[in-house]
């Protein structure tokens, strides 16, 4: 995205619409660089939740009166808005969930235990998080299903993918990648992996946790069988998540939970079961999440993905470049091109400490394996730091957390 388009958006003013940003922490004022595990929310989603508490709130699908009504609408506009969000063909591909984790686990339940068997192979890549990487293993236990992965080249975590064709020509029946990943800010040619695969009939799950609210998402271009993301991470409620399905896949599952709304008749011993995409949404549904969900999609989408994603960019890559002038730092993730965040060692403490100790000046930032347990084991280090950005986050926040850094690592250094 070219300055010219940068400069029309006042990103400081965006930031007196996040009233949490607005306060200290230890006498500090808070500097929120732990966005790759949640985003924070606009007055705006605030207001939507609040307004369908306040005006329309009642069950959904299952009542006459104007309040259910209402209540329906609410929800049934946000699979709408979600459909749009991500261009796709119709708002029948749109499942709601609780999350990014709820809805791979929807397919590993559904698709993956009716159609693998052993000898069939379930293709990875080493960047997954728990949430992908986890259900796969249970299904491949279930069903006697191979797990084969796609390896990283080294600290900066991107894919190997010049073996890509002959790994998916060895049986694989399912491939399920990461956009974006969550610890080493790879952005990974999810539409060529799955054009690749698309060639071999396998089916393929796409992670968009990462991705979904930084920069544009076209489910139609990528090509895509499924795809996931939650809320939380793109300034929308906690509880609520997306897995968008190609209708012709979503027609042809099993139901994943029995209940209400996902039923059409119901007898003593049998039971018809709904269309897509009720048929996978059992029970009262998270509608005020959905009001939330939809409030922030409109709010993303008015300052533009694009613009977000250019932003991430540089504030991550400049971040990047201040750390470099701490001696004997480790800092993961590619050279050009990475995502919003930045991960990263230093030499003489460890990432709990650290974080613990600019905790107290302030700084939110994530420390752990970041749910990349055997990622991290191949890169030899039980943890990291990572700092993570949006679009309200600032340049004067980076130069503040390295000077707060700066300070933390000499008490470490002596």
């Amino acid at each position: 995205m070219g300055s010219s388009v940068r400069t029309t958006i006042d990103w400081q003013k965006l930031r007196e619409d996040f009233p949490i940003l607005n306060q200290e922490i230890n006498g500090h004022p808070l500097i929120y660089f732990d966005n790759g595990a949640t985003a924070q929310k606009p007055r705006q989603v605030l207001q939507a939740i609040q307004r369908y508490y306040e005006h329309d709130n009642a069950n959904v699908h299952r009542g006459i009166h104007e309040l259910s009504n209402r209540a329906t609408g609410v929800y049934e506009s946000a699979r709408e808005r979600v459909a749009k969000f991500i261009n796709a063909r119709a708002a029948q591909e749109i499942i709601f969930t609780r999350g990014t984790t709820e809805s791979i686990n929807l397919v590993a339940a559904t698709w993956a235990l009716d159609h693998l068997k052993p000898g069939d192979t379930i293709l990875l890549t080493e960047l997954e998080h728990h949430s992908n990487l986890v259900p796969w293993q249970m299904v491949a236990q279930r069903t006697g299903a191979k797990l084969d992965y796609i390896p990283v080249t080294g600290d900066e975590g991107t894919l190997d993918l010049s073996r890509l064709d002959e790994q998916l020509a060895r049986g694989v029946k399912l491939l399920s990648v990461t956009h974006i990943s969550n610890s080493m800010a790879v952005v990974n040619p999810i539409a060529d992996i799955c054009a690749r695969a698309r060639k071999l009939g396998i089916v393929t799950v796409i992670d968009a946790a990462q991705s979904a609210g930084h920069l544009p998402l076209d489910v139609q271009a990528i090509d895509c069988d499924f795809l996931a993301f939650s809320s939380h991470k793109i300034c929308g409620p906690t509880g609520i998540g997306v897995l968008y399905g190609r209708r012709e896949m979503l027609e042809n599952l099993s139901p994943y939970q029995g209940g209400g709304e996902m039923i059409s008749k119901v007898e003593y011993f049998k039971t018809t079961y709904n269309v897509p995409p009720h048929r996978f949404e059992a029970g009262t549904p998270h509608i005020e999440g959905a009001a939330g969900l939809h409030a922030a999609l409109d709010y993303l989408d008015a300052i533009g993905r694009d613009a977000i994603f250019a932003h991430d960019q540089e504030l991550a890559e400049y971040c990047a470049e201040r750390l470099r002038e701490f001696p004997g730092i480790r800092i993961f993730g590619p050279k050009a091109g990475r995502a919003g965040l930045v991960s990263f060692v230093l030499p003489n403490a460890h990432a709990l400490d650290v974080a613990t100790m600019v905790d107290q000046r302030g700084v939110a930032l994530r420390a752990g394996h970041h749910c990349n347990q055997p990622l991290m084991a191949k890169l030899g280090v039980p943890a990291t730091l990572r700092a993570s950005f949006y679009f309200y986050n600032t340049k004067n926040e980076v130069d503040r957390f390295i000077e707060i850094l700066k300070k933390v690592n000499k008490l470490f250094a002596n």
